[in-house]
């Protein structure tokens, strides 16, 4: 039985995540986006009101859990934020794109020459770039922006100004999930191509990312949350263990 009591631990801290905080600094831009990264290099603050911009890794995202926290800093404002996975060079202008968009409009909008853009959080494939026009502004599929789901909780509800918000978002070759703190707000199911993971703002100044990490995405099935979970009660079983021997 004693073998048994050390077998379980080391089960569950077989799941533990390795995560690594991500230096920020290593990071480029595309778009029209001011982007400045903290001392520390894990935060980036995007400072304008403009057109699409992407702030990305330059290195594989595919398989891995990215997470950390978002916020904006501004009662000024109430468009797009997000993120963009499978994402490389010069594809925010490309006509021949592939990449994910996961964006969050805080507020209805109705554009004089853009339509209506709606509030809510939602993943879209990018197959034109993301560019001043209906695609960005309202998944328009005919200029190369499809939506694929809309969130769980969110799908028609916008974020709160001066709220930090944390993110975990898996990206595999056939599996993408996102959670927002710590629930799962979309899963979608495909073929997915390989590119960075970046930060994605879109005529929404003050806005904040930070605490990033990336880590090994968790086997099927096994949510980041649980990996989490698991590694806490594995912890915990070694804890009361050393407290039953002294």
């Amino acid at each position: 039985m004693k073998q048994l009591k050390y077998t379980i631990p080391l089960l569950l801290t077989s799941f533990a995540s390795q995560a690594a905080l991500v230096d920020l600094s290593t990071w480029m831009t595309d778009g029209e986006g001011s982007w400045s990264v903290s001392a520390d290099n894990n935060t980036a603050n995007q400072s304008v009101n403009g057109d699409p911009t992407v702030f990305y890794s330059t290195g594989s995202s595919l398989g891995q859990t990215i997470s950390g926290e978002f916020s904006v800093g501004t009662e000024n404002d109430d468009d797009f934020i997000g993120f963009v996975l499978g994402y490389n060079a010069g594809e925010i202008n490309s006509a021949t794109s592939d990449f994910l968009l996961i964006d969050w409009k805080q507020a209805d909008q109705v554009h004089p020459e853009l339509g209506t853009a709606s509030a809510g959080l939602a993943i879209s494939q990018v197959s034109q770039g993301l560019n001043y026009d209906t695609g960005a502004w309202e998944h328009d599929p005919t200029m190369g922006v499809t939506e694929l789901a809309r969130s769980i909780n969110y799908a028609e509800t916008g974020w709160e100004d001066n709220t930090i918000y944390s993110f975990d978002i898996t990206f595999t070759a056939e599996l993408v999930e996102v959670f927002i703190n710590d629930i799962k707000e979309l899963s979608i199911s495909g073929e997915f191509t390989d590119g960075g993971f970046g930060f994605y703002n879109f005529s929404q100044p003050d806005v904040q990312y930070s605490q990033v990490m990336a880590d090994e995405a968790p086997p099927v099935g096994v949510s980041e949350p649980t990996t989490v979970l698991l590694w806490g009660a594995g912890l915990a079983a070694v804890f009361l263990r050393r407290k039953q021997k002294q």
